[in-house]
């Protein structure tokens, strides 16, 4: 069997590159064994801001332009609905707050989406602080029904194997590898935190950090909008809203953890004041870089070996971007932008 592509991985770094050779017409088999789960258990929110600092995400005027295209086309190509849209409501702790809010508004990359008016009125079950400021344009990837409708997709055309992936198997040739019987031009790695254990590309800087996720049902809460404070509050449907999220730099498990909870319980307990129950814990290993950045690129020595990681926390906005620069890359010859490419770290 010959394809031009092997991807290794399917998260939303697998799945948005395998959609980029499929809109062009290229022959590709994903392997991928389900070990990294940071992208099924991600909330998938986009949101241009960085609330914590009011500052603006890294490229996101481009990433959102590439975005919604890209979740449509899937609609379109795999029948189901991914994007659901939404404001968001920084909840103010107090006055410096509030002058930080308005300093941002008037910058430049952050004026289109941040409402200047702070809103005063309060929302029920919201402990109410200084007033919230609204996010404008806000949403989220229902990642793991895109995830899974896309893989079912896949696999009808046999196109998607289950399977782990054998590093030791991998005959690397000058213009072509071959895994077991099948023969390849390249190979996309994009595994995840699970990049770690690849012997091409583990000296690479991820660093990985876990996060840790709440399901909880609040009745009383009534919330159509996102709120974000220590935590975000994200409604779900049914009275279930979805709070998160830890952040550790040393715990490389995916088990929840009775700190992580006590943590989320304590921060929560200061957004809301109506009763709640908790209905699930979960949690995953996000793929991070200690400059933020992805880590993109071929092997300094195999240039059929390609690097596709590194999404961090802001998948759902940056793997669509960056699949369409690494494809003008392999296919056109194109630089990647430094910022992303990993001889940045050579």
């Amino acid at each position: 069997m010959q394809k031009d592509y092997i991807v290794v991985g399917f998260g939303l770094a697998g799945m948005a590159i395998t959609k980029v050779l499929e809109d062009h017409g290229h022959s590709f088999l994903v392997l991928d064994n389900a070990s990294q789960v940071s992208s099924r258990v991600a909330a998938g929110v986009f949101n241009p801001v960085i609330l914590k600092r009011f500052t603006p995400v890294w490229n996101a005027d481009q990433q959102l332009e590439n975005l919604f295209p890209f979740y449509q086309e899937l609609s379109e190509r795999l029948g189901g609905e991914y994007l659901t849209f939404f404001e968001t409501l920084k909840v103010f702790k107090s006055i410096e707050d509030q002058n930080n809010w308005f300093t941002a508004c008037d910058h430049p990359l952050l004026e289109k989406y941040l409402e200047p008016n702070i809103i005063k009125e309060q929302k029920q079950g919201i402990i109410h602080f200084n007033g919230f400021g609204k996010v404008k344009g806000t949403g989220r990837v229902l990642v793991t029904q895109v995830l899974d409708d896309y893989k079912s997709y896949l696999k009808a055309r046999n196109l998607y194997l289950e399977l782990p992936f054998t590093y030791e198997a991998l005959e690397i040739k000058t213009d072509h590898v071959i895994y077991n019987d099948l023969k390849a031009s390249k190979v996309i790695f994009a595994e995840g935190y699970g990049l770690k254990e690849n012997p091409f590309f583990n000296h690479l800087p991820l660093v990985g950090t876990k996060g840790e996720m709440l399901y909880i049902k609040c009745p009383e809460l009534q919330l159509t909008d996102q709120i974000k404070s220590s935590l975000f509050v994200l409604p779900m449907g049914d009275d279930v809203y979805w709070v998160g999220a830890t952040f550790n730099w040393k715990d490389k498990t995916l088990a929840p953890t009775k700190e992580g909870r006590e943590e989320m319980l304590s921060k929560l307990k200061d957004i809301i004041d109506v009763p709640f129950e908790v209905v699930s814990q979960f949690g995953g290993i996000r793929p991070t870089v200690k400059d933020r950045r992805p880590l993109v690129g071929k092997h300094p020595e195999h240039e059929n070996l390609i690097v596709f990681n590194g999404m961090g926390t802001r998948g759902v906005m940056i793997a669509p971007t960056v699949a369409n620069q690494l494809y003008e890359h392999l296919e056109n010859n194109q630089p990647l932008p430094e910022d992303i490419a990993i001889a940045r770290f050579d």
